[in-house]
């Protein structure tokens, strides 16, 4: 189900009357069940690999808490590992594999015996199954409590609003939070709401509105040079950015209005002044993840700088393949690593020649940052890694025939598009100042006029196509 359906305007509010007037010691029931019913709109059958995990690692954490011997206790934590990391590969990565295999036995004459699998990825499967990983990793590392409570803890992995696209959760921040007897708060309920219609302006208003000129170049970029690529480019940064963290704002919001906060993913990443200062913004579950699951234990920054570099680099291109099972998504992850050993390398020149806080030095580093970033996002994008490479190689030619238009995008949807980028801009500078003056947030009159504007611009100019939001196909 998509939160920007039909179907989910009427379940929302379903679901959410309900739970209230249900004893708070049965609520558990209710958000396991809808959460069930939600993750079966889409492949029903598919609902059959999360009970195979969640039982597993149940198991598991039990068993984790009361094993004493360190050697036992860690081969339940590795097969807790590979039951989810398997299931990932299975289903996200064996074609990839199997495909470079048959790549690489072609080119000395040879065939693949390996077949192919004909399967479909499971929706947010990337997601649940990191969330699921961090739940046995905690109860080993001795940070949490194994849940006892069989439903209580197929809900921590189920949880709707964040089972398909995140926030990837922590079992500490949400566990406790599904056996507390959460009262109808009308602040929340009205601040929950609020993000709910953020989210969802940011998604049918913008970003499904950037796709249709995205989409048209990308589709075919050789047909392509010069101003469509820029503009295409500069589009998909944006729609990308409004479609997850749309749908991070619906997720945030729908759980706020049941009592129950979730992590926050997204903080103004645009506003970035350094690539560092973008990863602290940027898809924040997933960055911290990687950070204390994986960057840590190979050694952090506590090694020696070459290490450090390798261990930079390596999680950043471990980060490009979860997001998905191809060389561009690798090359993405890869570019950002690089940017990242760069800026580090770099740090004592910015500091001692740009390290001036004032306007224009502040608008040019976060201007610098967004061409890196949207650079990156060209690999993030395009079908092929041939594909990426000749959108940056043509970025300077120029086409008379395509100077801003494209078949499948209209001059006024294109002007429209930049004017809703420009507002997005202005609305994410007023929200970094708001931060710093919650008096302005909490203007009762400034909300309401600001959710009637949202409103008249969602019915008026959103793409009301039901389009899938991009991060369910990781």
């Amino acid at each position: 189900m998509l939160f920007n359906s039909f179907e989910f305007l009427l379940f929302f509010p379903i679901i959410t009357v309900l739970y209230f007037l249900l004893p708070y010691k049965f609520r558990w029931v209710l958000l396991l069940a809808a959460s069930c019913f939600f993750y079966m709109f889409f492949i029903p059958k598919y609902i059959l690999i999360l009970f195979f995990t969640i039982i597993i690692d149940y198991y598991a954490g039990i068993q984790l808490e009361k094993i004493a011997d360190k050697k036992k206790r860690k081969w339940f934590l590795i097969a807790s590992l590979i039951a989810n990391i398997g299931i990932l590969v299975i289903f996200k990565y064996y074609n990839f594999i199997n495909g470079n295999i048959t790549a690489v036995l072609n080119a000395f004459h040879s065939e693949n015996p390996i077949p192919v699998l004909n399967i479909i990825l499971p929706i947010g499967l990337s997601f649940h199954t990191f969330q699921a990983m961090s739940y046995t990793i905690e109860v080993y590392r001795g940070n949490q409590k194994a849940e006892k409570h069989f439903g209580v803890y197929a809900l921590y992995v189920m949880y709707y609003p964040q089972l398909v696209a995140g926030p990837i959760e922590r079992p500490q921040n949400v566990l406790w939070q599904f056996k507390v007897d959460h009262k109808p708060d009308y602040e929340r309920i009205r601040t929950g709401l609020m993000q709910i219609l953020w989210g969802l302006f940011k998604k049918v208003v913008i970003a499904d509105r950037l796709t249709l000129f995205v989409d048209a170049v990308y589709k075919d970029p050789t047909s392509y040079a010069g101003m469509p690529l820029i503009w295409s480019t500069i589009f998909f940064s944006f729609q990308i950015y409004c479609d997850f963290s749309g749908y991070s704002d619906m997720a945030l919001g729908a759980s706020k209005v049941l009592g129950i906060d979730l992590m926050q993913n997204f903080r103004m990443p645009y506003l970035s002044k350094s690539i560092k200062s973008f990863w602290g913004r940027w898809h924040i579950s997933l960055s911290t993840w990687f950070r204390d699951y994986l960057y840590i234990p190979l050694g952090g920054n506590r090694v020696s700088k070459t290490r450090w570099y390798f261990n930079l680099f390596f999680v950043f291109m471990v980060s490009g393949f979860w997001h998905g099972a191809n060389w561009t998504f690798v090359a993405w992850g890869a570019l950002h690593g690089v940017y990242l050993i760069f800026g580090i390398l770099l740090e004592p020149l910015e500091k001692k020649y740009f390290n001036q806080n004032n306007v224009v030095s502040n608008v040019l580093k976060r201007l610098f940052v967004f061409v890196l970033v949207a650079i990156a996002w060209v690999f993030f994008r395009a079908n092929s890694i041939s594909d990426a490479l000749y959108i940056i190689s043509h970025f300077h030619k120029i086409d008379t025939n395509y100077l801003f238009g494209v078949a499948s995008a209209s001059t006024v949807n294109n002007m429209l598009s930049i004017a809703l980028i420009i507002g997005l801009i202005i609305s994410d500078y007023y929200f970094e100042w708001a931060e710093n003056n919650t008096k302005i947030l909490q203007n009762n009159f400034l909300r309401y006029a600001i959710a009637i504007i949202l409103l008249v611009l969602i019915y008026t100019i959103g793409v009301f196509e039901s389009a899938s939001f991009i991060y369910f196909q990781f």
